[in-house]
């Protein structure tokens, strides 16, 4: 079978396409800095293709269905690369600067939830450890005053 002219144009769009977007786009390509740090740039990449055609009508008087029908058609694609983040590896580690704040609000609230869940089971023992100290205490107090060893307390 005969190739269609539309798949030529879409091939030829996205081999360019794929030539523009590779690895080194998405993730940059590393910069040492001076105090021996590696900075390596984190980005996003968003592309886009379209393609179309049509075929007209042959203006033959003949009725010759042999013909081949003109086609008119064209393609294009698009990328947009946009800068996020950049990744630093030191020797204290590896840490990610983004840059837009918003993210960079929700990645702490996540580093700092393991905290906050143990600051939480804490404050509940705690609190549990002194609800059972004051109970025993009531206990205590209550059984003295059955039998006579405290002072008569009222509540009005």
């Amino acid at each position: 079978m005969e190739e269609h002219p539309i798949q030529g144009l879409m091939t030829t769009a996205m081999e360019n396409l794929q030539k523009m977007v590779e690895v080194n786009t998405i993730i940059g390509d590393p910069v040492k800095s001076l105090d021996g740090s590696l900075i390596i740039p984190v980005s996003k990449v968003g592309f886009g293709f379209a393609a179309g055609g049509s075929e007209f009508s042959p203006n033959q008087s003949n009725g010759d269905a042999e013909a081949t029908l003109p086609f008119g058609g064209g393609s294009g694609g698009g990328v947009s690369i946009t800068p996020v983040a950049f990744l630093i590896v030191n020797e204290k580690g590896i840490k990610m600067v983004h840059m837009d704040q918003h993210i960079q609000l929700y990645e702490k609230m996540i580093d700092f939830a393991p905290q906050v869940v143990d600051k939480v089971q804490q404050f509940m023992k705690e609190s549990a450890s002194s609800k059972k100290d004051n109970n025993k205490e009531e206990k205590a107090k209550q059984k003295d005053e059955r039998h006579g060893d405290g002072p008569l307390q009222f509540d009005i």
